[in-house]
């Protein structure tokens, strides 16, 4: 199973999402000193040309706006715990549910880092055996954080932050993967949207290696009109991807959708995850399954602030 996460947190990569809204959050380096506010940055419109068309640049303009944004919330998503529930159904080779299972988990941070608690499976809470056993784990986890030495510590400071300018690099070059449509807008949630359609440029040449995979894919993205945020995405795999030389292939018509919600009136997270995975791992073994995440409850862990989540589904 830490296999499949890991695959799965491959192909959210793959669909415009950052590390903070994948399966398992990675390190984080907690920030000693808050940073300032951004200046602000004046609103866009789409404004449709003589043709009735809205230019690609304004467009591409829009994406890249989305993508630093998207790139702040990850930031900010350190701030917070959170509770998160993964529903898996596994499927026979005719595409029907042999298995479901579900685990849920309190998502802690620990000396900056996000670590997963499990607390229920198949939504039945823990036996008092494996309470005991969870407590442990993350006792063990935290214990090592607070004797960690400054040496390890920048070490993994250095890590932390190569992954996130490798995770902008990757972000960044979405807005010139693709030529983008203008297809209307939507209220989701009660907010404006524009709804944009997105297909892979036939002159894009990647410059960063993990962007290859990104002409394999299509879809369509919400953008909220006032804050310039995604809030929903649904994307397809349109040809096999392939992660290494016999790590794993994800095979075609693999098809996810994310969204979004804004927490706290100061940044958006994730609020729900439906994903088709067919992947094949290392030669060996396939794995077809439905998937649904969501995520509820988020708090934030460094003050206690008034709380309030959009849009949020209960569970």
């Amino acid at each position: 199973m830490k296999g499949m996460r890991l695959l799965v947190r491959l192909i959210l990569i793959t669909a415009f999402v950052t590390a903070g809204f994948a399966q398992e959050a990675p390190p984080i380096v907690p920030a000693p000193v808050a940073p300032s506010e951004p200046a602000a940055v004046p609103a866009m419109d789409l404004r449709p040309d003589a043709s009735g068309t809205v230019p690609q640049e304004q467009i591409r303009e829009l994406l890249r706006r989305v993508a630093e944004k998207d790139l702040e919330n990850e930031k900010r998503l350190r701030d917070y715990t959170y509770i998160q529930r993964q529903e898996e159904h596994k499927l026979d080779g005719h595409g029907e549910i042999k298995k479901v299972e579900s685990r849920t988990s309190e998502v802690l941070v620990v000396y900056g880092e996000h670590i997963e608690r499990l607390i229920a499976k198949d939504d039945k809470p823990l036996s008092t055996e494996d309470t005991k056993k969870e407590d442990e784990r993350i006792q063990k986890i935290t214990d090592k954080r607070k004797n960690e030495s400054e040496s390890d510590r920048r070490k993994r400071i250095e890590k932390d932050e190569k992954d996130r300018e490798d995770g902008r690099k990757f972000v960044l070059e979405i807005a010139d993967a693709y030529n983008f449509r203008l297809a209307g807008s939507e209220l989701v949630d009660g907010r404006d949207t524009w709804i944009l359609d997105a297909e892979p440029r036939p002159a894009y040449k990647p410059t960063y290696r993990e962007a290859k995979m990104l002409p394999k894919i299509h879809g369509r993205i919400w953008i909220d009109k006032a804050e310039t945020q995604w809030t929903k995405f649904d994307i397809t795999t349109t040809d096999t991807i392939s992660f290494g030389l016999f790590l794993a292939r994800v095979h075609k018509g693999t098809h996810i959708v994310v969204e979004a919600t804004r927490v706290n009136e100061e940044v958006w997270l994730p609020k729900h995850l439906s994903l088709h995975v067919d992947v094949r791992v290392a030669l060996l073994k396939n794995f077809n399954e439905d998937i649904e995440q969501t995520f509820r409850d988020y708090k934030k862990f460094r003050t206690d602030t008034k709380f309030t989540v959009v849009g949020e589904t209960s569970q």
